[in-house]
């Protein structure tokens, strides 16, 4: 059928963040969601309209808002080979993701300033599946170009407490951090975090001294105390600013009283921003893996924060499910292969499963009994709103992109090698059994993947403002 017609999506289990119903929902000829309609309206609709709607018809799949991943390093351009535009957003699409933001580094060069983006837009312009909104990076002296990124249409910026591994994007201090809060102030801009401090304590020499296959090496290198004195620092910024602040990438339970803590400051004060601009996600490998599980010289689980153990991953799922957490993505960062060594203190710390996010989460969730609207809520809803798209992205609501997924909810799969679409096929995951396989993926109502096949050519858009690449 023509793209350029109405389209009505039907099912007997659309879900929202509020109600799983038999309904179906709307698109117009732009590929925007007109109405939600409960199957007697479908009906009349279909009875009506004759053959001016495409009735796309998911039986007894879920019919979800496509997920937006708000963490993901695609490295493209200046480090290709660990990935790119074309592979994450395909691995993305296969994934029922249907917007991923990507992040100011592992590029080269990084997104911090005006030109460095339309260097990035120009090497993904054409080569996304789905849609790309961009971070920009806050460095060291960088200050003076913030407010052009955010005029571009940046959804926010990042920066490091600790060193981030690579050395064109050093991390910064409190007088840095200070210049920081200045130039967003008033932008209604949000500036997230890498929360790990490090202190002035021999840690990582006494760790080398130990065995750096195992594990239990690595993670001790990083205790929580990182995190708890980066949150501390944080805080002392959040109260003389009203500048959005969100933490990536949450490991430590311990830290989140004290996230909770300041957020309900905010919200006393009246702060209009969504959650009292403080946030903070946590990542489907804190919430699916535990230290106990990882094997010997195995550091495709390495990451940073590290993955701590089974009683903090169980903290991490009550924290989100009592609202303190707001929301889970990937932190898809991937590698070449010699990057991944034995060695867990030199071996790159980042894990690749932007593919496989969704069934990962619901994996979890429907072993604690969850139902199918934590995922909207969480993979969905959550980062649109962090991202400023909530009015564009992240729910079925009219008004919003017909970004839109058939999803099986029983179905079970093993992940291999052969299966996996981004470039290097490392992931922690290779042999586990996930819960729920993605079936058709829709961006603005046009398909982009179907039962293991992807669309002949992206139909991804890039999120930004005003910029001429």
């Amino acid at each position: 059928m023509s793209a350029n017609i109405k389209k009505l999506f039907i099912s007997k289990k659309v879900v929202t963040e509020t109600k799983i119903f038999d309904g179906g929902v709307l698109v117009d000829e732009n590929g925007v969601i007109e109405k939600i309609v409960n199957r007697n309206e479908a009906l009349r609709i279909v009875k009506d309209s004759g053959k001016s709607v495409e009735v796309i018809d998911g039986g007894e799949l879920a019919l979800m808002a496509g997920v937006v991943d708000s963490h993901v390093h695609v490295n493209e351009p200046g480090r290709t080979a660990w990935e790119g535009f074309r592979t994450a957003t395909n691995a993305a699409a296969a994934g029922g993701i249907t917007t991923i933001v990507d992040m100011p580094l592992n590029s080269i060069p990084p997104t911090t300033t005006l030109e460095n983006l339309k260097v990035k837009a120009s090497s993904a312009n054409g080569n996304v599946y789905v849609d790309v909104g961009f971070w920009g990076g806050v460095i060291v002296g960088n200050q003076d170009s913030l407010q052009d990124l955010v005029d571009a249409g940046v959804v926010g910026f990042k920066c490091f407490l600790c060193p981030s591994g690579v050395d064109e994007f050093p991390n910064v201090g409190v007088e840095d951090l200070k210049q920081a809060f200045q130039a967003l102030e008033g932008t209604g801009s949000v500036l997230a975090f890498h929360a790990e401090l490090e202190d002035d304590t021999p840690c990582m020499a006494k760790k080398k001294a130990q065995d750096p296959e195992d594990y239990k090496t690595y993670l001790e290198s990083r205790p929580p105390k990182m995190e708890l004195d980066a949150i501390s620092l944080i805080n002392n910024f959040v109260k003389t600013t009203d500048v959005r602040v969100h933490i990536v990438h949450v490991s430590s339970a311990n830290v989140v009283p004290l996230l909770v803590e300041a957020r309900q400051a905010r919200l006393a004060a009246s702060h209009p921003a969504w959650r009292g601009g403080v946030t903070a996600e946590t990542c489907h490998h804190y919430l699916s893996l535990s230290a106990e599980e990882i094997p010997k010289g195995h550091s495709v689980y390495k990451c940073a924060p590290p993955i701590r153990e089974k009683d903090n991953k169980e903290k991490l799922w009550a924290y989100l499910l009592k609202d303190d957490l707001d929301m889970v993505v990937s932190d898809h960062s991937p590698c070449t292969p010699e990057l991944k060594c034995k060695n867990n203190l030199e071996a790159w710390g980042g894990i690749s499963s932007v593919q496989f996010g969704l069934s990962l989460f619901w994996t979890q969730a429907h072993a604690r009994g969850l139902d199918l609207k934590a995922i909207s809520k969480y993979l969905s809803s959550g980062p649109a709103h962090l991202c400023g798209l909530e009015s564009q992205k992240g729910a079925l609501k009219p008004g919003l992109d017909a970004d839109i997924i058939l999803f099986d909810p029983n179905e079970t799969f093993v992940v291999s090698s052969n299966i996996i679409r981004h470039k290097n096929k490392l992931t922690p995951y290779i042999g586990k059994e996930l819960r729920g396989v993605v079936k058709k993926t829709y961006l603005r109502g046009q398909l982009i993947y179907s039962d293991n096949n992807i669309a002949a050519e992206p139909k991804g858009r890039l999120l930004l403002k005003n910029l001429k690449i």
